[in-house]
């Protein structure tokens, strides 16, 4: 649960800046918020932040995000991931 927390947690930061409600990942419907989250920032744009990010930076985020998936749909099997395929 280490990387799912993590993402969360970040997530949360960046609602608190812009005012949003936080992620709780006791609530189902925030479970179906972060799957979408977490398969937005698989999309390969997002993943290399354009182009941006340096091969192994790639790499990282990448399993950080995977194992923040795998750990959800551990959690919930009624979210889906569909970048994590």
């Amino acid at each position: 649960m280490k990387n799912l927390k993590a993402y969360v947690e970040q997530k949360n930061s960046w609602n608190a800046i812009f005012g949003a409600t936080p992620l709780d990942l006791n609530n189902a419907e925030d479970r179906k918020k972060i799957a979408e989250s977490i398969d937005a920032d698989l999309s390969p744009e997002n993943l290399s932040c354009d182009g941006e990010l340096s091969g192994p930076q790639v790499v990282k985020k990448l399993k950080h995000l995977q194992h923040a998936a795998i750990q959800l749909l551990d959690m919930d099997d009624t979210v889906t991931i569909y970048e994590l395929g």
